[in-house]
């Protein structure tokens, strides 16, 4: 608590009396007898007989308890010299804590008291009732300073409920790594790195990894517990040389496959194979990277000089054949006869080799003709086209066809169904009935026709008679009914006629077809089977070197037989030949 001022006027006053003045200031609850609860507080002797007391002059009380609020205050003046009472004031009210001061005036009878008092907190002590404490500090015990209201606040660098706890460097991995000072990350066992994120490998790992501390876990090409074997030899140290093929073996071991001419461990020995004379018939070895090589004498071919060159006196060319000399005699060509080919006219020539058929199309050959049977739906020289079934318009009434492989489909029109859209979807809608009909649902789902006056028929088609002649609806219908009767029996009868007449077409179709396929087959397979194996079959030892072709010129059209094979195509012989020459020297004959 504070004094602010006293009057000069009280100071006078007392000095008329020559007294040494002092002022005593009591506190308690409430204004009572006896001694103060709260305590009390002297100023020292201000003046004697002519003193002022100083501005702002203040009276401290301290208290040692929580603030309760209330008060009583009771300002005494005294003669320090005869402890004899001047002038008291008391005042009792509610105070609360603050910086602010609270001004009063006291006024007696011979006095007049101005004077300011007020409550704060002790320093360290922050409430509205200085009941919270709280300590600036620096140490091992906390690191903070203390908010207005008396709450902690951390330094920076510190976190914790007494910031006692350093914040370690920003990244610093939290299980791996701590600090005693902020910004510090120290790495705990197994551990390493700026931020304690880097896992220690075993001492004595050599190529692995690790995700733990202490781990080895190898990387590609290497193996053992320390990941100290070499698994990948070939790749790491290539051993092999000379071109060889490495292949690792595991443990660190390898074999080499070596080119021919080198071998060793490494194939780093050259072989000279010449040394062991692999040349026949006095063939000279030379020796090479990749091997060796016979220069083989006059008369004998082969890698190794095995072969004697044949020549036409060895009388080589089969089937016929003529045999003409070439180089001085040192090697042949053969002229072969037709329907063979080789060099030395050993193989016989198909002659459906060069002639591809289309879209499943399949070669047949009637003597030296060649010719392409197709499939139904297709046609061509060789079956590459696909006939239009829709050419001949199928579909009816303004419906859309649609070509197929060996048909179609029609699109119908609306009000039309059908294979072929013949069939109106709704009977009616055709205009069944004339001259102002009424269609209407008959028997069996039929359409029949009411007719107006003076009209008849089915359809309403016949008019001008007299209302007496002209039949009933009832009577109409019953004359379709009959009429129906009659169209479905003659339907039915003529759908026996035609499936009948169809299945006696197919056959004689089929009796034709077989006939013309055994007539073929006895013409295909006319060879014996001693001959053909006569023909076909060659030693080895003839085969030697045979590996020529020769060209063919043969004109089927001049062949006497074409004559009525081109009749049986439906032409002359000039029309109906179309001869397309290939490399083999046969010939394509098409429709």
């Amino acid at each position: 608590f504070g004094r602010r001022n006293l009057f000069c006027f009280l100071s006078n006053w007392l000095n008329k009396f020559g007294i040494e003045t002092i002022f005593r200031r009591n506190f308690q609850t409430e204004v009572s007898p006896g001694r103060c609860i709260f305590g009390t507080e002297s100023t020292p002797v201000l003046g004697t007989d002519s003193f002022s007391i100083q501005q702002h002059a203040r009276l401290r009380l301290p208290l040692n308890f929580t603030w309760p609020g209330a008060f009583s205050l009771d300002i005494e003046a005294w003669d320090s010299k005869a402890d004899f009472l001047i002038s008291s004031f008391s005042i009792r009210g509610k105070l609360e804590i603050g910086s602010e001061w609270s001004q009063d005036v006291q006024i007696g009878r011979q006095t007049e008291l101005r004077y300011s008092y007020r409550i704060i907190c002790k320093d360290n002590y922050y409430g509205d009732t200085c009941s919270k404490y709280c300590a600036e500090r620096d140490d091992r015990f906390g690191h903070y300073t203390c908010k207005p209201d008396g709450e902690i606040d951390c330094l920076p660098g510190w976190k914790g409920h007494y910031c006692e706890e350093p914040i370690c460097l920003e990244g610093c991995n939290e299980n791996n790594g701590n600090c005693t000072v902020p910004g510090e990350c120290k790495c705990r066992k197994g551990w390493q790195g700026l931020f304690c994120d880097v896992c220690k490998l075993h001492p004595s790992c050599k190529h692995g990894t690790c995700k733990e501390p202490w781990q080895c876990t190898c990387k590609e090409g290497w193996g053992g517990i320390f990941c100290d074997q070499d698994l990948n030899y070939c790749t790491h140290h290539k051993p092999c040389v000379n071109g060889a093929t490495c292949m690792n073996t595991g443990e660190g071991s390898y074999t080499c496959a070596c080119l021919p001419g080198f071998s060793g461990v490494n194939c780093d020995s050259e072989v000279r194979e010449c040394e062991s004379e692999p040349c026949l018939n006095g063939g000279h070895c030379l020796d090479s990277e990749n091997g060796y090589t016979c220069v083989c004498p006059k008369g004998f071919e082969g890698p190794l000089c095995e072969h004697k060159v044949l020549t036409c006196v060895d009388r080589p060319c089969f089937h016929g054949g003529t045999c003409t000399e070439r180089d001085n005699g040192l090697s042949y060509t053969c002229e072969c006869p037709a329907g063979y080919t080789g060099l030395n006219c050993e193989k016989k020539m198909d002659k459906c080799t060069s002639l591809q058929c289309a879209n499943g199309g399949h070669c047949v050959v009637h003597g030296s003709l060649r010719l392409c049977s197709c499939r139904s739906g297709f046609t061509g020289l060789r079956c590459e086209i696909n006939i239009d079934e829709c050419a001949r318009n199928p579909c009816a009434n303004a419906s859309t066809c649609i070509d197929r492989i060996n048909g179609y489909t029609c699109t119908c029109a609306p009000g039309y169904t059908g294979r072929h859209c013949d069939r109106p979807t709704n009977h009616c809608a055709s205009q069944f009935c004339l001259n102002g009909g009424t269609c209407t649902r008959g028997p069996m789902g039929k359409p029949a026709c009411i007719c107006p006056t003076s009209y008849s028929g089915p359809q309403c088609q016949y008019g001008g008679q007299s209302s007496a002649n002209t039949p009933s609806p009832n009577k109409a219908l019953e004359s379709n009914e009959k009429l129906n009767v009659v169209a479905i029996g003659s339907s039915v009868g003529l759908v026996a006629v035609v499936v009948f007449l169809c299945l006696a077409l197919v056959l004689v179709r089929n009796m034709t077809q077989r006939k013309s396929k055994e007539q073929d087959s006895k013409t295909m397979n006319n060879i014996s089977k001693a001959d053909f194996q006569k023909e076909n079959l060659i030693s080895a030892a003839e085969l030697k070197n045979t590996n020529k072709k020769i060209d063919l010129d043969e004109n089927p059209c001049a062949l006497p037989y074409f004559d009525s094979f081109a009749q049986k195509l439906g032409g002359n012989n000039n029309k109906s030949c179309n001869i397309l020459k290939h490399s083999a020297g046969k010939y394509m004959i098409g429709p």
